[in-house]
């Protein structure tokens, strides 16, 4: 990231290249920290992909099934408000049941640990579609054709992953923030 921001004031450009790739990093960093070599950090990266995807899932099926009211026209003009409330439902649904089949209690704080990683996720989501408008792009990138470039598929993810990490650094500690969520 300084090499990049470095580099970024010698080619006098924009610092936005070190905020990506910062941006970026925080995900690798956080998912690693979490998974910590022990069950709880498993139970809390399923957790979160499960929370994550359905999310994804349900709010494009909702959204486009339901319809309504856009959620934030300007930034992503195809997102609906029935779209994000289908997704954290389903998010925090695919949580819960994530969490009962690994055995783990204390459902109803996992259950609100849902909720806000899906509002987080959807966030996230919404932050990639600003930073594109913002740099006049329709995708991030190519590599995965007629999906938006990978930032599009993990957008929710990064965010999402930070958010876990913070919540599990309260409940428990920096180095190993999955055991208090997970305990096992």
């Amino acid at each position: 990231v300084a090499a990049a921001a470095i580099a970024a004031s010698l080619r006098k450009t924009g610092q936005w290249d070190a905020s990506g790739l910062a941006y970026a990093a925080v995900s690798g960093l956080s998912l690693a920290l979490l998974r910590d070599g022990d069950r709880s950090g498993l139970i809390a990266i399923l957790f979160l992909f499960a929370v994550v995807w359905a999310t994804d899932i349900l709010a494009y099926f909702v959204g486009r099934a339901v319809g309504g009211p856009k959620l934030a026209p300007s930034i992503s003009p195809g997102k609906t408000r029935s779209g994000a409330l289908g997704g954290a439902l389903g998010g925090v649904v695919a949580g819960l049941v994530l969490a009962v089949a690994a055995g783990v209690g204390n459902l109803a704080l996992l259950g609100l640990v849902a909720l806000v990683l899906s509002i987080v996720s959807q966030a996230g989501d919404l932050f990639e579609s600003w930073v594109k408008r913002r740099h006049g792009r329709k995708d991030s990138g190519a590599l995965i054709p007629g999906h938006g470039g990978v930032m599009d598929r993990v957008d929710g993810l990064v965010a999402a992953a930070f958010a876990l990490y913070v919540i599990g650094w309260i409940s428990a500690n920096a180095d190993h923030p999955a055991q208090g969520l997970f305990p096992v």
